[in-house]
């Protein structure tokens, strides 16, 4: 049986949080973004098999390796640094090899890539998920992107000086996303679900901008010809 035809499209933004994943998802009906109440799910899964099936999902998660170690930044990784610049290039992190990702220990992924920070090997759970369930047919709908990425685009390509975890910060994007999409500002001041805090969700409202582009096909891919791993993946950021 068909799936019913809807009257608005689906859309995502995604992050990965201590809880699981906080998920903000939101209609898009004509131009209106009318986002729902954020939620926590404990599994990658539960995002991919989320219903109504998302028509565009912005998600903070490498998707494409290289298989061995290649250097600790992918193509599009250097590009998103240059681009958001300088201090919140440092949110775009080291992305493992699959070598590094499923080596038995931490010291036996140290010695493939010395690289790796702790924050990194934090990262590993969510990471080793997105490389394990992600299939080259889900990059139809399912988008790597970075919140600070979005946020610079939204600043009309000028790097922030504001960090999501203060104030400050806070209170710039929400004016920069309140500009672009009316309403969807206001999960920035929900009370985070269990699991999740302010900063994630900052961080997925501001992918809904980017789910929203990728709807309509309008987002920009870095690069433009991305690469392909060895599984049939795209390694690329979308903005």
């Amino acid at each position: 049986m068909a799936a019913p035809h809807l009257p608005y499209k689906m859309l995502a933004g995604v992050v990965p949080c201590p809880g699981g994943w906080l998920l903000v998802p939101a209609r898009l009906a004509g131009v209106t973004v009318v986002a729902e109440d954020p939620m926590v799910v404990p599994m990658l899964l539960d995002v991919i098999e989320f219903k109504p099936k998302f028509d565009a999902c912005a998600i903070a998660v490498p998707i494409g390796f290289s298989d061995e170690p290649a250097g600790p930044y992918r193509p599009c990784d250097v590009e998103a640094r240059e681009i958001i610049g300088w201090p919140r290039r440092t949110n775009v992190h080291h992305t493992p090899s699959r070598a590094a990702l499923h080596a038995a220990t931490r010291d036996e992924a140290l010695a493939l890539e010395p690289w790796l920070t702790r924050d990194d090997f934090r990262r590993f759970k969510w990471i080793r998920e997105a490389e394990r369930e992600f299939q080259p047919f889900h990059q139809r709908s399912f988008f790597a992107a970075n919140p600070d990425l979005t946020y610079t685009q939204l600043n009309g390509d000028l790097p922030l000086r504001t960090s999501p975890h203060h104030e400050d910060g806070i209170r710039e994007r929400m004016l920069l996303l309140r500009d672009k999409m009316p309403g969807v500002d206001e999960v920035m001041t929900s009370v985070p679900p269990p699991g999740a805090g302010l900063v994630h969700l900052v961080q997925a409202a501001g992918l809904l901008w980017t789910a929203r582009r990728a709807a309509g096909r309008a987002m920009q891919r870095l690069p433009l010809d991305p690469e392909w791993d060895s599984t049939g993946m795209r390694m690329e950021l979308v903005r």
